[in-house]
């Protein structure tokens, strides 16, 4: 099996139904990556751990989903020089918009690549993490090439009745 080069973190195992697409999307598209779970308050050293060893472990980008404060993808990012794109997940009590402003709403300086909230934020994180993989590896960059001619193949020119 390939040593991962995407680190999948996420701040609860709640977090997982959302994050599960980002490691669909990998999965189809032949990019090796790790799992864990890296609460920025409730494990605060294991995140601050995970963050100073990514690269040194190999990891070329980081995928974090948080919900509500969602403090795991600045927090990570603060701490690794790899691109981390954050996933707001879904939250009951504002339905993702905290999630969302607290990651997108990062000092000057700290980077988070920021995505849609949930389901769509995490195909597209995956796709997004995909993308920087197939700059150094050409199978991926082909099956993201095969990826994206299938979705445009897929749509179709004029509207149907039975649709």
């Amino acid at each position: 099996m390939a040593e991962p080069v995407v680190g999948i973190i996420m701040g609860s195992q709640s977090d997982w139904q959302t994050m599960q697409n980002t490691a669909d999307t990998l999965d189809r598209l032949g990019v090796a990556y790790e799992t864990r779970i890296v609460s920025a308050h409730r494990t605060p050293e294991r995140m601050v751990d995970y963050a100073k060893t990514a690269r040194e472990r190999g990891l070329k980008v980081i995928v974090a989903g948080a919900g509500g404060a969602a403090h795991l993808p600045g927090m990570v990012a603060s701490m690794t020089p790899l691109p981390v794109f954050g996933v707001p997940v879904q939250s009951k009590a504002l339905n993702g918009w905290d999630s969302l402003l607290s990651i997108a709403q990062m000092p000057g300086g700290v980077p988070v690549g920021t995505l849609a909230v949930g389901r769509s934020g995490a195909v597209n994180a995956g796709l997004l993490a995909a993308g920087v993989i197939a700059l150094l590896d050409p199978k991926v960059a082909d099956a993201l090439d095969a990826y994206r001619a299938e979705q445009s193949a897929g749509v179709a020119e004029a509207p149907r009745d039975d649709a």
